[in-house]
C-alpha cells in the first residue's frame, strides 16, 4: 500500500449537518481507529437545515403533530407513524444523553429544554377529531400522560395568548403533554463536531464542495470523489470505502452523479419557508409552548402552523409559521438552477406524474407565495386572535426539499418523510427528504449502519455498545411500559431538561 493510500480515508461524510454529526459519532465510538474526512460546502457546521433558524425544532415526538395521525376515511385515527416517530424520538434522547455522560458533549441546556407540546383546535369537525386522536393514542404507553381539555379557562391558563379575544360561541379543545421538548438542532450539530474535529484521524475541511463523485476503476470497492476547495480553487481527489450523502437539498444531486441504479428515479421537491418572529418581550414572554394546529387543505407536512417558544442563540423566541413557498433552490445558499439540472431521463417521468397527483399542493403553494402582510396576519390571529402586525417582523426560514420517487400505481409519488438510499454493496448511502429528520436522527442513522455494515452491526462487540450507548437498543419502548419509564426518567435526569417556566428540571 502507498503513502498516498494509508492518509486516504476509510469514510467520507458529504454535509456538515446532524445526520452526518450522528453517523460520525456513532462510527468513531464503535471503531475509534477509524479515518474519516467530512466535507461541508459552507465555512461553518449546521448552516443550513440543521441552523436553529432554518429547523422548526419541535423535537418531533408526535406529541401534538396532527398530520402524524390523520383520520381514515372509515373516522378512525391512523397511529402508526406518531408512534414510530415517538420511539425513535425516546432513542435519540437516549444517544445524547449517553454523549452527554462520557463527555462527548457539555452543557446539555444549550440543545434542550423541556416545554408542554400541544395541539390546538377550533370547530365543531376539529374538536371531534381531536378527541378521537386523544383517545387513539391512549392506548399507547409513549402518549401516557398527555391530557385533553374543551374547558376555555384551562386553556386560558395554560396558553393565554391563544384564548385573549376569541369567540366565546366557537368549541375549542386542546391537548397537552408536558413532557415535549424543544431541541436547537444547531447547538447540538455544533457539539458533535467540536468533538469530532479533536478526534485523531478526523478530519473535517469546510469550504469544500463535492463536485462529482464515481465508483474506481481499480477494483478495489471504493468511491472515487472529486472536491474543490471554494476558498483557494484548488481540485481535490479523494477515495474512501464508504461515502454517506447528507448534504440536505444538496444529496439529489450527488445521487445522481453517483449513478447507482437504488437512485434511479428520485427526484425532488423544493418549498420554501418562512417564519413572524416576535419582536415584543412582553408578548414573548406570556407563551411557553409549541402549539400545533391542522394543515390547510394541499400544505405539506413541514407547513402545519404552530405558534412555537424557542430557545435560539440563548435567547427566549415567539415564532409563528411557517408561510410555505415556492424556489427552484434545493438549499437556502443554493442555486435557482437546482431544481432543472436536477431533472434526468429517468425521473421526468415521476416527477410529472407527482405533480399531477398533488396539484391541490400546486395550488396551495400559489396562494401562500402570493400572500399580502394582512394575510399573513390573518393567519396569525387564527392562533393569537390580539396579534398585532407591529410585534412581528418576518424571517426567511430554511428550503427543504420533498422526495419524489417511482411508484407503481401512480407513475410518481411525492413522500414527506426521509428516504435512505442505498447502494447494493453498501459503500454508499444517501439521505433524502425533510420532516422529522433532525429529531429522528439517531434512528436514521442505526438504520443507515444496519445497511451498510451489516456483519459489524450483528456482532457481539457492536451490539454491546449500541446497548451502552442506547440502553433500549432492540426493544420496543411502547411494548415495554416500565422500560419506557425508565428511560424517560434517566435521560431527563441526565440531560437535566430545564424548563422555560420554571428554569428548573422537570
Amino acid at each position: 500500500m502507498s503513502a498516498t493510500e494509508k492518509q486516504e480515508p476509510e469514510v467520507i461524510l458529504i454535509g456538515a449537518g446532524i445526520m452526518s454529526a450522528t453517523l460520525g459519532m456513532f462510527l468513531k465510538e464503535l471503531m475509534p481507529e477509524v479515518k474519516i474526512d467530512i466535507y461541508e460546502r459552507l465555512d461553518v457546521a449546521a448552516a443550513e437545515s440543521s441552523d436553529a433558524w432554518n429547523n422548526a425544532g419541535t423535537g418531533h415526538s408526535a406529541f401534538c403533530e396532527l398530520n402524524y395521525t390523520p383520520e381514515l376515511p372509515n373516522g378512525e385515527i391512523e397511529t402508526v407513524k406518531a408512534v414510530k416517530i415517538a420511539e425513535w424520538f425516546e432513542v435519540s434522547k437516549q444517544f445524547w444523553s449517553y454523549l452527554v455522560e462520557k463527555d462527548r458533549i457539555t452543557n446539555p441546556e444549550d440543545f434542550v429544554r423541556s416545554i408542554p407540546h400541544m395541539s390546538f383546535v377550533w370547530g365543531k369537525e376539529n374538536v371531534e377529531y381531536l378527541k378521537k386522536r386523544f383517545e387513539a393514542l391512549q392506548q399507547h404507553p409513549l402518549f401516557k400522560g398527555m391530557e385533553y381539555t374543551e374547558d376555555r379557562n384551562t386553556i386560558a391558563s395554560w396558553v393565554p395568548l391563544i384564548m385573549e379575544g376569541r369567540k366565546n360561541d366557537e368549541p375549542v379543545a386542546l391537548t397537552r403533554m408536558k413532557i415535549g421538548t424543544d431541541v436547537n438542532f444547531g447547538e447540538l450539530t455544533r457539539d458533535m463536531f467540536a468533538w469530532l474535529g479533536e478526534q485523531e484521524g478526523v478530519n473535517i475541511h469546510f469550504g469544500h464542495e463535492v463536485r462529482s463523485m464515481r465508483r474506481s476503476k481499480s477494483g478495489s470497492n471504493k468511491w472515487k470523489l472529486k472536491i474543490k476547495n471554494l476558498e483557494s480553487g484548488d481540485k481535490i481527489r479523494k477515495y474512501a470505502h464508504f461515502v454517506f450523502i447528507g448534504a440536505g437539498g444538496g444529496s439529489l444531486h450527488l445521487l445522481e452523479k453517483a449513478d447507482i441504479p437504488e437512485g434511479d428515479g428520485f427526484g425532488g421537491f423544493p418549498v420554501s419557508g418562512q417564519w413572524l418572529r416576535c419582536v415584543n418581550e412582553e408578548v414573548i414572554e406570556k407563551h411557553a409552548a409549541k402549539v400545533y394546529g391542522k394543515a390547510s387543505v394541499g400544505a405539506p407536512p413541514m407547513s402545519v402552523p404552530h405558534i412555537d417558544t424557542r430557545m435560539i442563540n440563548g435567547k427566549k423566541e415567539l415564532l409563528f409559521g411557517p408561510y410555505a413557498g415556492f424556489s427552484t433552490k434545493f438549499l437556502k445558499q443554493g442555486s435557482y438552477l437546482d431544481l432543472p439540472t436536477s431533472i434526468r431521463a429517468n425521473n421526468i417521468g415521476p416527477m410529472l406524474s407527482a405533480g399531477f397527483h398533488n396539484l391541490s399542493l400546486t395550488k396551495y403553494l400559489i396562494q401562500q407565495v402570493t400572500q399580502s402582510k394582512e394575510d399573513r396576519l390573518n393567519a396569525l390571529k387564527e392562533y393569537l386572535p390580539e396579534a398585532n402586525m407591529k410585534d412581528w417582523v418576518l424571517e426567511t426560514a430554511g428550503q427543504r426539499v420533498q422526495v419524489i420517487k417511482k411508484d407503481e400505481k401512480e407513475g410518481g409519488k411525492l413522500e414527506f418523510g426521509t428516504e435512505v438510499i442505498n447502494s447494493a454493496d453498501g459503500t454508499l448511502a444517501v439521505l433524502l427528504g425533510a420532516s422529522p429528520g433532525a429529531s429522528t436522527a439517531v434512528s436514521i442513522m442505526l438504520d443507515v449502519m444496519q445497511r451498510c455494515f451489516a456483519d459489524k452491526m450483528n456482532s457481539d462487540a457492536w451490539q454491546q455498545k449500541l446497548k451502552a450507548m442506547i440502553p433500549s437498543y432492540g426493544q420496543q419502548l411502547n411494548e415495554n411500559p416500565q422500560l419506557l419509564a425508565k428511560m424517560r426518567q434517566d435521560t431527563s435526569n441526565v440531560l437535566g431538561l430545564v424548563s422555560f417556566e420554571e428554569g428548573v428540571q422537570q
